[in-house]
């Protein structure tokens, strides 16, 4: 349960190491400032929940985080969650749910839980995720247009009726704010793409609105008299009737920044090679959230995009990560009457491009190539996201997952199963399936791989350590498959991951020996184009040569 943090200062930390921090935090934190204050006037609350919630929780996730460069924060996954909380418990329902989700990110990390959420299948996560995207794309709808509607419904359905029916009142000011942002940041982010696209679209949008007295809605127009302020506000009578109510949101809200936090963690490791802590990350996640509830802020968890972005600004330890707190803290203390200038729409088009973000298009199409099964579960757990409730999504997604495992399993051992009582006799000169990788000679610069059972959700994260311990990248890696019998979207996932991995390292991939539902399922997801095949491990071998040979 070690922080990341006390690993680093135990190593050593240089006045460079921090110059480095303090120049990833100030860009991480000029990227965070639009969005904080975007998610939470999104998710139904004041602007300054969002810059609160980003200044403690974003310090304790980085200071107390089993990841060297994780930024947490509030993001576009709890927008829709906090939104219903709000509309069906007010906001000291909220700070009830958000504080109880801290206390179960604590006990998950406590008992060592981290491990098993990395294990949610990715048709569950890309279904949910592009859902929560498809609502935050429509609440902004409003904003963007300028529509004069007092009472948005919070049904996706019956808020697309109110939106059309309002659709008379659009505002032209506002819309021209609203485009001209959001073909800023587009064209920024095509061309310049080291610059802050978010943060300088809305100065810029401010700056215009100003100038020419525009008449489209500030936050200062919409939250007139509004000071940030850290004073703690008197906690909510907790009483068990609302901790029963408010259990089903509260475990939502822990769930989602269980997710998004360990799956930012991963994907910061993949850019730099590094490990993360997954206990001692939902342990300070927990307190984070817990910390938030306790000053009045939103849930919080790791951010994938802002994490990206400290690591690509040349953040080297959790300290960018807490200066990106500082930073955020500054602008409250100095400049908060600027923002009162910030226009609406041009938080609506940073968020429409968040929305846009989060989607994750490509995957999505790339998951419907799935087994049928795989889609099933996608398509319905994206529905229920959209048209019922997140809650309900995950709940029955994760279910749905299950059962499908259990049928593949089912399939597994009947394919397993189908073998001679009595084998036939064999010469000791003849081949025998699955020989040891030990009984080959492997040439220099070429390793082996593999992989026995079904290759599903739950042992997909198992490939990523394998080629860890390979140790140097080799000039091929082969990748036995002939004891895999059936293969799942994660797995394929997985598998894409680890030849990711490859090509960046100039690694030549060998599969060997597929059988029939791998070889029909990788090829309809098209990752059998990015690898060589060969029929078994000997030939593999004899192609691995040719390889290095012809370098």
């Amino acid at each position: 349960m070690l922080p990341k943090l006390v690993t680093v200062l135990r190593e050593g930390y240089r006045f460079a190491d921090f110059r480095a921090d303090f120049i990833a935090g100030l860009t991480v934190a000029i990227v965070a400032l639009p969005l904080a204050m975007a998610l939470a006037i999104a998710s139904g609350t004041t602007p300054d929940k969002g810059l609160v919630t980003a200044v403690v929780a974003g310090f304790l996730i980085s200071a107390l985080g089993g990841s060297r460069f994780q930024i947490g924060g509030p993001t576009g996954a709890f927008v829709v969650v906090v939104f219903n909380v709000i509309a069906v418990h007010g906001y000291d329902g909220l700070l009830i749910a958000t504080a109880m989700a801290g206390l179960m990110l604590i006990g998950a990390g406590l008992l060592r839980a981290g491990t098993f959420i990395k294990y949610i299948p990715e048709p569950v996560v890309t279904g949910f995720t592009a859902g929560i995207a498809v609502i935050i794309a429509a609440s902004q709808i409003r904003e963007f247009l300028g529509l004069a509607l007092e009472n948005e419904p919070a049904g996706f359905i019956d808020k697309l009726v109110a939106l059309s029916g309002a659709l008379g009142t659009v505002s032209p000011a506002t819309v021209a704010v609203g485009m001209a942002a959001l073909v800023l940041i587009l064209w920024l982010r095509a061309t310049r793409p080291a610059l802050p696209g978010f943060l300088i679209a809305v100065v810029l949008s401010a700056f215009f609105v100003w100038l020419f007295a525009l008449p489209a809605e500030t936050i200062g127009t919409r939250f007139a008299g509004l000071e940030p302020s850290f004073a703690l506000p008197a906690f909510p009578e907790v009483t068990m009737d609302r901790i029963v109510t408010l259990f089903p949101s509260a475990f939502t809200i822990a769930f989602l920044a269980g997710v998004e936090s360990l799956l930012s963690a991963m994907v910061a490791d993949s850019m730099t090679g590094r490990r993360h802590r997954s206990n001692t990350e939902l342990v300070a996640q927990g307190v984070a959230n817990c910390a938030s509830a306790a000053i009045g802020g939103l849930p919080a968890t790791g951010a994938i995009a802002r994490t990206a972005t400290n690591i690509r600004s040349g953040a080297r330890s959790p300290i960018a990560g807490m200066l990106h707190a500082l930073f955020l803290l500054a602008f409250m203390g100095l400049a908060w009457p600027l923002a009162t200038y910030i226009p609406l729409a041009a938080l609506s088009a940073v968020l429409l491009v968040v929305a846009w973000n989060m989607s994750e298009i490509d995957k999505f199409r790339h998951m419907m190539r799935a087994p049928v099964g795989d889609r099933a579960v996608l398509l319905i757990t994206f529905a229920l996201t959209v048209l019922v409730d997140l809650t309900v999504a995950i709940e029955v997604g994760v279910v749905l997952a299950a059962v499908l495992f259990m049928h593949r399993m089912s399939e597994a051992v009947e394919v397993q199963a189908n073998l001679h009582l009595v084998e036939e006799d064999v010469s000791d000169e003849s081949p025998r399936d699955f020989q040891p990788m030990r009984e080959y000679d492997l040439p220099p610069g070429v390793a082996a791989s593999l992989i026995r059972g079904p290759f599903f959700f739950g042992v997909a994260m198992r490939l990523g350590e394998t080629l860890e311990r390979i140790g140097a990248p080799p000039k091929v890696l082969i990748v036995r498959l002939r004891a895999v019998p059936v293969i799942d979207a994660t797995g394929v996932t997985a598998l894409e991951t680890m030849i990711d991995r490859c090509e960046k390292n100039g690694t030549k991939v060998i599969f060997t020996a597929l059988q029939p539902q791998p070889a029909r399922v990788l090829a309809g997801m098209h990752v059998l184009d990015r690898v060589t095949r060969a029929p078994d491990f000997a030939t593999a071998i004899e192609m691995a040569k040719e390889m290095m040979k012809e370098g």
